[in-house]
């Protein structure tokens, strides 16, 4: 199955994203509140960050990422750090491939900014799965309890992904002009 991603840049798309989002809520499985989870879920759109879309073939929704630039402790001025706020694949896309084409075309993404992106961070259920898979990305750096579980922060260099994606044949080349994969 071949998929494409789009940048959630009109009304329309950001539209589609907190629909989306909304709909998979009880999927999410986030361990938060759902005024917490949904603070989450919409900031990329009611910061005026980014949002991605990823399309199946049939041009069907298959998964939703969003992120932000900066953290709270230096009140968002680090923009060089990208905060992953949201990531889901629906369950029949899940896979390998899909994963690595995500990772690869955020890399690459966030590589062509004119800002200076550095590190990426993210937060995800502590679970040892996802901390085998989490290991190849990024670092594990806390663990933290929430009223809805245990989480773990990671952290990682961009450059670490960048690398990280080309090791893999299934290269994805950004178009910088529609933000789609060619």
């Amino acid at each position: 199955m071949s998929y494409y991603f789009q940048i959630c840049a009109t009304e329309r798309y950001q539209e589609l994203y907190i629909t989306f989002l909304l709909e998979h809520y009880s999927e999410l499985n986030l361990p938060y509140s759902f005024p917490v989870a949904l603070s989450y879920m919409a900031s990329p759109v009611l910061m005026r960050e980014e949002a991605i879309l990823c399309f199946d073939q049939n041009d069907e929704i298959a998964g939703a990422l969003g992120f932000i630039y900066g953290t709270g402790e230096q009140q968002y001025q680090d923009v060089h750090v990208v905060q992953l706020q949201v990531v889901f694949l629906q369950e029949e896309h899940r896979g390998t491939r899909l994963f690595l084409e995500g990772l690869q075309y955020l890399a690459q993404y966030l590589a062509a900014l004119e800002r200076k992106i550095t590190e990426i961070r993210f937060w995800a259920p502590s679970q040892s799965e996802l901390r085998q898979l989490f290991g190849k990305l990024a670092e594990r750096v806390a663990s933290s309890k929430t009223e809805g579980g245990e989480i773990d922060a990671y952290r990682a260099s961009l450059d670490q992904w960048l690398a990280y994606g080309r090791r893999f044949r299934h290269e994805i080349y950004f178009d910088t002009c529609r933000g789609n994969k060619s």
